[in-house]
């Protein structure tokens, strides 16, 4: 896939969805972050769920920390891994009052010390709530890079690099969330949907055709 193939894909994507964001619901850098470690290996919906009952009753540091492990853990116990979230949760709270006076730190070491978040929860919060350009690579990112072509790597790290160099300038800064939607709802894992994909003539990716029946 050449440069003008992967500016006429994201043209496409920002033509469709000129301003893109988290499908975590949140309003603050600190419900970002929260919802984004929560939301490892779970979904959205299911972490917005919980943070719709939960954030109403504490959403600082200060009122999380105050709930502790026991208390924080009924309003999780539906996304799975909750018992480890919660303690990464209240300690990553603990640290923000300890260390940040409260606030999201806005550099990558600072959030990466924090426990439960690593390059790509730090990715999402530089990205969504402080407007850096950084591309956090989940697994709708991973498929949808190396399906399509646009920057195949043989892991996160390595896909995460080439995005960042390969993806043009201007579509920088939001191309984290057009990969995210394409991948969860149009380049489905088991079986892409590439009748109705935008950017399917653009696409490296070719699905096997089904061989017709004897005496069809």
């Amino acid at each position: 896939m050449n440069t003008e193939q992967r500016r006429e894909i994201f043209a496409r994507f920002q033509a469709a969805n000129p301003h893109p964001t988290t499908e975590l619901e949140y309003t603050t850098p600190f419900e970002l972050l929260i919802a984004v470690i929560l939301s490892a290996q779970a979904t959205d919906v299911s972490v917005n769920k919980a943070m719709r009952n939960l954030f109403p009753v504490a959403n600082t540091p200060a009122q999380i920390h105050a709930l502790g492990v026991d208390g924080l853990i009924p309003y999780i116990q539906r996304i799975g891994l909750y018992r480890t979230k919660a303690k990464n949760v209240i300690e990553t709270c603990r640290l923000l009052l300890a260390r940040h006076g409260g606030d999201v730190p806005r550099s990558r070491e600072e959030l990466e010390a924090l426990p439960g978040v690593g390059r790509k929860t730090a990715n999402v919060v530089l990205n969504t709530a402080f407007g850096h350009t950084a591309i956090a690579v989940d697994t709708h990112i991973f498929r949808v890079s190396n399906r399509t072509g646009i920057a195949p790597g043989k892991n996160v790290e390595e896909v995460e690099r080439k995005l960042m160099k390969l993806v043009p300038e201007e579509f920088r800064m939001d191309a984290h969330h057009w990969l995210i939607l394409h991948g969860r709802y149009t380049c489905i894992a088991r079986t892409p949907k590439c009748w109705n994909c935008m950017i399917a003539d653009l696409c490296e990716y070719r699905p096997k055709t089904p061989m017709p029946a004897k005496g069809v």
